[in-house]
């Protein structure tokens, strides 16, 4: 075939209509390359240990008296492939309830099927994994609807690129989804608002239930529905629509969210049990009988442990979290918080990007009113917004519903720049932008979860961050395999999650928060980051006189080990010490 024939046959596929979604899904595939080959070399996080099992007691046991931080739907669609596994589900232990996490029962869960652990960890990973492309397809949607298919392409770009969405992309937590959920429900939001049918209604309905099925946090979707369901009653006359057939089909839009929140809990209508009524008395005192009542009025509509999880994240924020920020604590922490995490733990090349394309939307809005990005500029302030204002100050995790909004502002950002008048140095600066992410995200494979960029770079990550931003677990696989290399099987540790997955490779697990002197010293020491900084030493810890740590013996319970250099680093999240013999 001639040069100029095979010239004109590319052009003819660039304006095919299903080019550009041809070169998504081949992004997405190096994606999953990318998420599966990551998975494989990390061992189970800490928030999988509870997690994977209370899906699983959701889903084969149908109990939801359980580890209530958020809703079930993301754990049962995780627990779905185990259920082939036929796995030994120990009966749940009396004291385990949704406020205590169920942690003697997932334990018990555990070491029945410490066998089969890697197993999984695998097939329940799986449809997070499925989850997470998905999100790159509504991406590549939403943006083409709005702004084209170039775009749309960039978005999916930097979506594939960007570190903590590949680290989280891969393992059984609720924040990818929550991102996935969140994006799904301004699009159908955004649907519903130009053409209100009943069809879109539906979808609308769909939407804002999964959102509140994955996160609560989501619960910001029911304003944003009675906000745009508003504005269509008030502008229905001038647009020659009956107000009568919108109310009808804003109600059918409830009625679907009532009814697939109810399907996900089997239509369950048990009571709260004795131990969770008694938790809501004593962490709402003043609260408690109004909570009661309410909880019994909208009882007859969602089930209680619904109700219930929205309870439970209040007493937790109310609480606050500890936390750590530049050799800083806090357990309420600071407003800052998540702008601070993002700068470090996002490539710098998506962080100017991201900074750039937020400022020059904002303009067009105003300058030009091109309302067309309030559609991902209000959604992204909105959610930016409630987790600043949190007292839980821990993983960027928590920030990613924002993500999808930056990645399509990113996109368009990026394909202005290419239809500017400078274009050769619009494209220089696009390939150099993307010539660097892809570096960081080359560089970072498999360590995602631990990333952090250049400005991090005068200290150890455990000092600028804490939780899963600088330690969660998954490299206690590691760890396992450095200690029987060296004819080691036991060590003094204080990790996430540690304890589960040592034990499933043969090493002993030594708890160095709580010493004991009747127990032989080992010859290793293993810190996890966040134990290094102190911000997840456990609370309630003793002297030896049998008075209770203050907040600074309790940060500074393993200062000894800071200046010490560890013999190895796993994953630049688990510190291993020699000890003298």
């Amino acid at each position: 075939m001639k040069q100029g024939n095979i010239r004109s046959v590319f052009a003819a596929l660039r304006r095919s209509e299903y080019f550009a979604a041809v070169v998504c899904a081949g992004l997405l595939v190096l994606m999953a390359i990318n998420l599966l080959g990551a998975m494989s070399r990390k061992s189970l996080t800490n928030d999988e240990f509870y997690n994977i099992p209370a899906g699983y007691y959701n889903l084969a046991a149908r109990d939801f008296a359980i580890n209530n931080v958020h809703p079930p739907l993301i754990r049962i669609i995780a627990a779905a492939p185990l259920l082939p596994l036929h796995l030994n589900t120990p009966p749940r232990r009396p004291s385990d309830n949704a406020i205590r996490g169920g942690h003697e029962t997932f334990s018990a869960f555990w070491f029945a099927n410490l066998s089969r652990l890697e197993a999984i960890a695998f097939w329940s990973r799986v449809p997070m994994v499925a989850l997470t492309l998905l999100l790159g397809v509504v991406i590549f949607v939403f943006a083409r609807k709005l702004f084209g298919p170039r775009a749309a392409l960039f978005a999916v770009l930097l979506f594939i690129l960007e570190p903590t969405v590949l680290a989280h992309g891969r393992i059984v937590q609720t924040d990818v989804p929550a991102a996935l959920a969140y994006l799904f429900f301004c699009l159908a939001l955004l649907r519903f608002a130009e053409e209100p049918t009943t069809a879109r209604a539906v979808i609308a309905g769909l939407a804002c239930a999964v959102s509140l099925l994955t996160k609560s946090s989501l619960i910001v979707t029911v304003p944003m529905f009675a906000f745009v369901a508003a504005l269509l009653f008030w502008r229905a006359p001038r647009q020659n629509q009956s107000r009568l057939s919108l109310a009808l089909r804003v109600g059918g839009a409830m009625f679907i969210t009532i009814l697939v929140i109810n399907a996900t809990y089997f239509f369950q209508r048990g009571t709260l049990e004795a131990g969770d009524t008694h938790w809501l008395a004593a962490e709402f005192p003043s609260r408690f009988p109004a909570i009661m009542k309410a909880m019994a009025a909208f009882s007859a509509i969602v089930p209680p442990y619904f109700l219930f999880v929205f309870c439970v994240v209040s007493g937790i924020n109310h609480e606050g979290w500890p936390a750590s920020l530049l050799g800083m604590y806090s357990r309420t922490g600071w407003w800052y918080y998540f702008p601070v995490a993002f700068a470090l733990k996002t490539t710098i090349p998506f962080l100017l990007v991201s900074l750039g394309s937020l400022s020059w939307s904002i303009w067009k809005v105003f300058a030009e009113k091109k309302t067309t990005f309030l559609w991902l500029i209000v959604p992204a302030a909105i959610y930016a917004a409630l987790t600043m204002s949190s007292n839980i100050n821990i993983g960027i995790r928590h920030l990613l519903p924002v993500f999808p909004s930056l990645f399509i502002l990113g996109g368009v950002f990026l394909d202005h720049l290419l239809k500017s008048r400078f274009r050769k140095t619009a494209i220089t600066i696009v390939v150099v932008l993307i010539g660097l992410m892809t570096i960081e995200a080359v560089r970072s494979y498999p360590n995602q979860m631990n990333y952090m960029n250049q400005l991090a770079w005068s200290h150890p990550h455990w000092y600028y961050l804490s939780d899963s931003n600088v330690e969660w677990g998954e490299d206690t696989g590691q760890l396992a395999g450095y200690l029987r290399a060296h004819n080691e099987t036991k060590v003094r540790a204080a990790l996430l999650g540690g304890w589960i997955t040592l034990a499933h490779y043969r090493v002993e697990y030594v708890d160095a928060t709580h010493p004991n002197p009747d127990v032989p010293p080992t010859h290793y020491t293993a810190i996890g980051a966040s134990f290094l900084n102190g911000s997840t030493v456990p609370e309630g810890l003793t002297n030896s006189d049998g008075s209770s740590l203050t907040e600074e013996q309790r940060h500074n319970f393993f200062a000894l080990y800071r200046a010490r250099s560890p013999e190895a680093v796993f994953g630049n999240s688990i510190y291993l010490y020699r000890e003298a013999d």
